[in-house]
Formats: structure tokens, C-alpha cells, sequence
């Protein structure tokens, strides 16, 4: 089981203004598709400082598997999340938002606005979603076929391998 994290990002959500509908429905489709245990979950404000301490904080001291954003990735002023993201990891991991909006480019044009980021600190997968239910749906149906056997390589320190041995 991947010990999992799931950020939700609003302004409005964090002042009990909006009901948050994304991060639920993350924790509903992990799930559903089974392996991922979700132990923490959070409403924060859209503040790029608040975001890097919540996403270090999970990675180093409580030492999460993966943490799911949702919000925060668009084009709006107070959209920080992919920059905050981007900010604690130690490395960029850019073919997961690639396959997340390439899939959700079959659906809408819209979806070549999503600045999403992913990356890697330490031993935690950090990935931004989008903040709408509809888009976090589709994002998550692009990247969990192949997430297990990512948090396997993380995880394995380097002792797993991924290629198939010479015959």
C-alpha cells in the first residue's frame, strides 16, 4: 500500500466557502483501483509558501509515498501550485503531466492550458492535478495504469529493474 497524501487547493475551499468535490473523488478512485492507502488530506489556501511547506512537510517528516494535488494549475493570479511543486523537488518527473494533458487533449482543446507539474522529493511522487472533478477524473484515468510500476521504481532503491533480462 502506498502511504498517500491529497492537497486540495482553493481560496474559497480553505474558508469552508466552497465544497471541495476533487480531493474526495482522488481518494474514491485510488480506491477503487486499490494500492493506495490515503492517510492525510488537506484544504490550504492558494499561497505558494503555504503549498512548499505542506508538500515538504508530508515528503520529509511524514514521510508520504505520493502526494496528489488538485487545484491551483491553471492560469488565474493565484494559481502557484505547479511553481510551489516545482520549487521542493529534487527532480522533475514531466512525462506524467505530458500523458495527463495529452489524454485529456482527446476530450478538449482546454486541456493544453493545464500548467500541471510533477516531480520527485526523496521518496515521494508529488503530481498536480486540476481542480475541477471532471478533469481530476480524466487526469487520473491517464496516469494510474502506469503509476504502480513508478512508485515500485521510487521506492525499490534501486534494486527493482524494469527491463527485461537478455535471452
Amino acid at each position: 500500500m502506498y502511504r498517500t497524501g491529497i492537497i486540495t487547493l482553493s481560496d474559497k475551499g480553505s474558508q469552508s466557502l466552497r465544497v471541495d468535490e476533487s480531493g474526495p473523488l482522488i481518494q474514491t478512485m485510488l480506491e477503487t483501483v486499490g494500492g493506495f492507502e490515503v492517510v492525510k488530506t488537506t484544504i490550504l489556501p492558494d499561497d505558494v509558501d503555504t503549498i512548499k511547506t505542506a508538500l515538504m512537510a508530508w515528503a520529509d517528516n511524514d514521510k508520504l509515498d505520493l502526494i496528489l494535488t488538485t487545484g491551483g494549475t491553471g492560469f488565474s493570479q493565484r494559481d502557484w501550485t505547479p511553481e510551489a511543486t516545482i520549487a521542493v523537488c529534487d527532480r522533475l518527473t514531466p512525462g506524467i503531466p505530458e500523458a495527463m494533458r495529452y489524454y485529456s487533449l482527446q476530450i478538449t482543446p482546454k486541456a493544453m492550458l493545464s500548467r500541471s507539474a510533477a516531480g520527485i522529493r526523496g521518496k515521494t511522487l508529488i503530481v498536480n492535478l486540476p481542480g475541477s472533478p471532471k478533469a481530476v477524473k480524466e487526469n487520473l484515468e491517464a496516469i494510474l495504469p502506469a503509476l504502480d510500476h513508478g512508485m515500485k521504481m521510487l521506492l525499490s532503491c534501486g534494486s527493482a529493474e524494469c527491463a527485461q533480462p537478455l535471452k
